[in-house]
């Protein structure tokens, strides 16, 4: 069996191994958020708190605040010259990017996001946590608080249908695009069947109950090194520490296939980056978006991109393999400079 090919294993046990009841009915596992106490923030007039503590040697980087209708997004904002914007998905945030932000701060300005209702950011009121609905708040971002002119995007997870919705409708100002373990179209196959086991009532109440995406399933498919890292783990989990705000982390896998018009509609409009330079890169061990006919489809849409394929990665590819990001920034970088 493939070192750490988990979330099939995983999967397989939600739909065939009874005790899984008995666990997504156990009572809510939750714990306490404190905030940090020292204030982090490059505008140093701005008191607002993380809402909880991170190790800063992991995640050195300050945090700047963009304030959308009474609901702050967190973001890190590090270095100069051409933007970089690094999109995450689910569960994760801006963490996810820490190894590449610190190797390439000094050669661009990297700029990692925080979803509305993940991370260090807040959720908005009456927020549904639909990939449109996140895919407005990162077009806000970009094009009208941050007003990036020309910019490089780096997508994985659901930071693929929503980056690349953002990238495709401002094609102008994409200067190159680096894919990895993501999808956006209507999907098939094992992705297909891991939306619908998270459309169960039963998988609903596991996620939401014990924060199974951050603890368990995000867990088992980072390095081996890294699950025994509690610094890393608990920056993971702390995110969600209420039944409530584990919302987005399941309404994430239901919607694969419940927002399959607004994918269809996605794909139609990729080959408008067809003339800019694309970099792939996908870890092998996941059984979903690192699948051979996902590798396959991805280049049939960008045939002319590099694609670094990692035998040893799991969904998770920028901690499997920061220095592959790192490497297909650097091409790209060259290429537009």
């Amino acid at each position: 069996m493939k070192k750490r090919n988990v979330i099939g294993l995983i999967l397989a046990g939600l739909v065939i191994i009874p005790t899984i009841a008995f666990v997504a009915l156990t009572p809510n596992e939750e714990y306490v958020q404190i905030a940090d106490p020292v204030i982090y923030n490059v505008d140093s007039t701005n008191t607002k708190q993380r809402p909880f503590i991170v190790d800063k040697k992991e995640y050195p980087f300050k945090s700047n605040w963009f304030e959308r209708n009474g609901t702050s997004m967190h973001y890190i904002d590090e270095g100069e010259g051409i933007p970089v914007v690094l999109c995450h998905g689910n569960p994760d945030w801006s963490f996810l990017y820490r190894n590449i932000i610190k190797e390439l701060s000094g050669e661009c300005r990297l700029i990692a996001y925080d979803l509305p209702g993940f991370g260090f950011s807040d959720t908005p009121d009456n927020f549904n946590f639909t990939p449109q609905e996140h895919a407005e708040w990162v077009n806000a971002l970009i094009m009208e608080h941050l007003k990036l002119d020309k910019f490089i995007i780096v997508v994985q997870d659901w930071g693929g249908p929503i980056g690349l919705t953002v990238a495709t409708n401002n094609a102008d100002h994409v200067l190159g695009t680096v894919i990895s373990n993501t999808w956006a179209w209507k999907v098939d196959g094992g992705i297909k069947n891991f939306s619908y086991v998270m459309r169960t009532p039963m998988a609903e109440r596991l996620v939401m109950n014990q924060n199974y995406f951050a603890t368990n399933l995000m867990k088992d498919a980072l390095p081996i090194e890294m699950q025994e890292n509690k610094a890393i783990t608990e920056a993971y989990k702390m995110a969600f520490p209420t039944k409530e705000s584990r919302l987005g982390t399941i309404v994430f896998p239901q919607q694969i296939t419940i927002a399959s018009d607004w994918l269809g509609e996605l794909e139609s409009r990729l080959p408008s980056l067809s003339d800019k330079p694309v970099e792939f890169i996908f870890g092998q061990l996941d059984f979903t978006v690192g699948a051979p006919d996902v590798i396959e489809k991805w280049k049939s849409i960008y045939p002319h991109a590099p694609v670094k394929l990692l035998p040893d990665a799991n969904h998770f590819t920028q901690e499997d393999s920061p220095e592959s990001f790192v490497v297909s920034i650097r091409r790209i970088l060259k290429q537009v400079e």
